[in-house]
């Protein structure tokens, strides 16, 4: 399931530098997650490091992108195949 930020987000650009894959941008309000290159950081950490160093906890999963792990590694391949 890939990640998304919440409109709790106070903006203190902790979470998009340690992004792997790209997938967090700063957005029009607040920062947002592509769904299409969040892999929860499967294939680099064990957790996911945005939620990891989240001031304000407010990455949770996205309920509209439901992904089980083996589907996050497939992404994962897909995606460093294309870096």
């Amino acid at each position: 399931m890939a990640l998304m930020i919440t409109d709790a987000c106070i903006n203190c650009d902790v979470c998009e530098p340690v992004c792997p894959n790209g997938a967090i941008a700063e957005g029009e309000e607040i920062y947002e997650i592509d769904p299409k290159k969040c892999t929860e950081c499967v294939g680099h950490f064990d957790v996911p490091q945005c939620r990891e160093l989240c001031p304000v906890d407010c990455i949770p999963n996205d309920p509209r992108n439901k992904e089980s792990v083996e589907e996050l590694k497939v992404k994962y391949v897909a995606l460093m195949a294309h870096n």
